[in-house]
């Protein structure tokens, strides 16, 4: 319990969103969220630490052993592998999507900026996307098409939000050009997600999306508006 525990608050701390979203599903299964959101949050603190390039790739190498350790029950010294290990030995989650998703933040740590809205999109996908996949197969739901619109819409809203800390870093995920068709883009694919169907069971994956209009509305609502437009979303059971 004590490493689920690590990771909630890892989660509430760095991730508060996905954190409180995950408050909305069935309790044995937050902890398990949470592990995974915990994996997330430590993959993009990669490019905070390893400001080089190769050093990046030699952290997220570990992280990919880390999760391959933790699926044959031989986990690392440390809380998110511990938590990984039984999250993986309680649910059938494909290692292929870990995959894509820790190699999309070898992006992070490079001087590089998205050429175009395919390739942005693609990244979005692959992090974001990947991530609720993976949640949603823990909640029982295999709803690839729908991650994906969400996914790329939550994601592009928060590189949105978070252009001025990444430009502090010398970097820019979306360049200057890019960042009106992005925010219409964000749009567009929450839009898609909202015509999709989602079972009422898998709602706490797809929360995250709802708060895409606030976000590019204001870059830093407070916590009780997010929470509100959580709450309505729980009520009518749409993003």
């Amino acid at each position: 319990m004590a490493d689920f525990s690590a990771c909630e608050e890892a989660v509430r701390r760095s991730d508060p969103d996905r954190y409180f979203s995950a408050l909305f599903a069935p309790a044995g299964k937050r902890g398990f969220l949470c592990a995974l959101y915990a994996l997330n949050v430590e993959l993009a603190r990669v490019a905070e630490t390893a400001r080089e390039p190769m050093l990046a790739e030699i952290r997220l190498a570990w992280w990919r052993e880390t999760v391959e350790g933790a699926r044959v029950g031989r986990p690392r010294d440390h809380d998110v592998a511990r938590a990984l290990a039984e999250t993986l030995a309680a649910n059938d989650l494909p290692q292929e999507l870990f995959d894509r998703m820790i190699a999309a933040r070898s992006f992070d740590a490079s001087p590089d900026s998205f050429a175009d809205m395919a390739a942005l999109e693609e990244y979005a996908d692959a992090t974001s996307g990947n991530l609720m996949r993976l949640a949603a197969r823990m909640l029982g739901e295999t709803l690839d098409e729908l991650a994906r619109e969400a996914g790329i819409a939550f994601a592009l809203a928060g590189l949105l939000r978070s252009v001025p800390f990444h430009a502090a870093r010398g970097k820019r995920f979306i360049p200057e050009a890019l960042l009106s068709e992005a925010a219409a883009a964000a749009r567009s694919h929450l839009g898609a997600a909202r015509k999709l169907a989602m079972p009422a069971a898998a709602l706490p994956v797809f929360l995250p999306a709802a708060l895409v209009p606030l976000y590019l509305k204001r870059n830093d609502p407070p916590l009780w508006r997010r929470q509100l437009v959580f709450l309505r979303a729980s009520v009518s059971g749409r993003l």
